[in-house]
């Protein structure tokens, strides 16, 4: 499942708009949940049958599986 502490707002494939799946982190531009698809990835789907079920190319999913695991090299910010 993604981080709950990453910050999703600095991916460009994905979105979130009040109102819109409930703010959830969206694939921009359709209304499939970013959490949907690591779900899914967990539960042993491979990337092409996730992008023929669901409203996500490869590249889409490729760019969020990107952005998750650059952040997994950054140290934690500590106040």
């Amino acid at each position: 499942m993604p981080n709950p502490t990453l910050d999703w707002s600095q991916c460009p494939a994905v979105e979130s708009i009040p109102g819109k799946v409930s703010g959830a982190w969206v694939f921009r531009g359709t209304r499939m949940p970013v959490q949907t698809v690591f779900e899914n990835l967990e539960a042993g789907m491979s990337l092409s049958e996730i992008t023929e079920v669901f409203d996500v190319t490869a590249d889409e999913v490729r760019a969020a599986l990107h952005f998750a695991t650059q952040s997994l090299d950054k140290p934690p910010a500590f106040s």
